[in-house]
């Protein structure tokens, strides 16, 4: 594990050390978007074995992102300071345990402490290797390593639906949890053989550059990054929580599935995220060429996802995973606002640009999966039903939408230039 090759962090990757660096990675990737968004379909499960409501679904899901969202900061400073491959090798190694934890839990507090250690652990999962893109790879391919990384995770998301349920009769929700810390470690193997070491210096201060701050005020203070906020919380963040928990117990409590058709339907949906962020992989660098900025494709595209969210919550009942397929892909555009951020920061800073809006995106990832359990279980006091209590509750994450895009509307109308751009 020590003869890990070496690069300066400046230095470009040839073609086949950075497909084989992609590859590594994304197994990585994999594993955590599975451990992300198996909650969704053991949540028959789980609610049945240990008696959990949907506030309690929501905050045992949305735990994940609450410890995904704590390591945010200090892991931005490690990975501009340490490099990815150091960085996500220890943070796997938390993941590890919290599965393990996971697997063993007996209550509900059990469960959670687990998930949030899970979260913290594969935090660095996506974060590690776009940091390493920033300075290994040309702003067109990261756009699009950005969107087959985001592929990979979506894989891992079809993962944890059809297959889950097939081996469930055979391990159990607890042997599945014993697998994938199995599996995990082993793709810590993979990551300390093929991924680079990185050198502390930067290019800035090879060429006796000014540096820029290593804190992260001159990232808040940075007027694109401020103008993406709004929808890295809410929509970015919302699309994640819908897909990774919040379309599964609608299509049981609300269009009438089955949980073996649910877990076809969060088949469907994540098989289409697939298909799309492969999509926008493909398209990325011809769209750059032409001089299309992501936040012009995010302004046009971003509001159909609206509409879809719209014709969701006034067909109910009739409202199937073919609908909740077509408002994550919708909202897909708003994925191109991440590796826009660490575009518009210098390489120096990639880590902490990433994981700030990473932050921001989780904490809405939370926010949202507990906020629309705690609003479902609230809105019984006018005596509703609880497919009634859901189409309530998206109405209103739907309103959050379209004030979180007119607030990046107005950010993005309001820059200079911008009617050149």
């Amino acid at each position: 594990m020590t003869n890990a090759p070496t690069h300066a962090s400046g230095d470009a990757l040839g073609t086949r050390a950075a497909v084989i660096v992609f590859l590594t990675f994304a197994i990585a990737y994999f594993f955590s978007a599975l451990v992300r968004a198996i909650t969704a379909t053991l949540s028959p499960t789980l609610s049945q074995e240990l008696d959990l409501n949907a506030g309690d679904l929501g905050l045992l899901a949305g735990g994940y992102f609450l410890g995904f969202a704590m390591t945010q900061l200090p892991l931005g400073n490690w990975l501009d300071r340490h490099g990815p491959r150091k960085v996500i090798l220890a943070f796997l190694a938390v993941a590890v345990v919290g599965c393990m934890a996971f697997a063993l839990a007996m209550s509900f507090s059990g469960l959670l402490a687990a998930r949030v250690l899970t979260g913290m652990g594969v935090s660095a999962c996506l974060m590690a290797p776009l940091t390493g893109f920033r300075r290994w790879l040309t702003p067109a391919t990261q756009l699009r390593a950005n969107s087959w990384m985001l592929m990979t995770g979506s894989l891992g998301m079809v993962a944890a639906t059809l297959p889950v349920q097939w081996l469930m009769p055979y391990t159990g929700w607890r042997g599945l949890f014993w697998m994938l810390a199995g599996l995990i470690a082993l793709s810590m193997v993979g990551i300390a053989l093929m991924v680079p070491r990185w050198r502390q210096e930067t290019p800035a201060l090879a060429q006796g550059q000014p540096s820029p701050s290593k804190g992260y005020g001159f990232i808040w203070r940075n007027p694109y990054f401020r103008q993406m906020l709004p929808i890295g919380f809410v929509n970015y963040g919302g699309m994640v929580a819908v897909q990774t928990l919040w379309a599964g117990p609608w299509m049981v409590k609300v269009a009438g599935y089955t949980p073996q058709e649910a877990a076809a339907g969060l088949f469907g949906i994540n098989l289409s995220m697939l298909c799309t962020f492969w999509l926008w992989g493909v398209v990325n660098p011809h769209l750059a060429r032409r001089g299309l900025r992501p936040e012009r494709l995010i302004a046009w595209g971003l509001p159909s996802s609206f509409v879809v969210l719209s014709a969701i919550v006034w067909l109910g009942a009739g409202a199937g995973w073919e609908l909740w397929a077509l408002f994550c892909v919708t909202s897909t555009f708003v994925s191109l606002s991440q590796p826009a951020v660490a575009l518009a920061l210098p390489p120096e800073a990639a880590g902490r640009a990433l994981s700030a809006y990473n932050l921001a995106i989780f904490g809405g990832v939370f926010g949202v999966q507990w906020g629309i359990g705690l609003l479902i279980e609230a809105l019984t006091v006018f005596g509703w039903s609880e497919p009634v209590r859901y189409r309530g509750a998206m109405a209103f994450f739907g309103v959050c939408c379209v004030f979180a895009y007119l607030a990046f509307w107005r950010a993005w109308r309001g820059r200079p230039g911008v009617q050149a751009s």
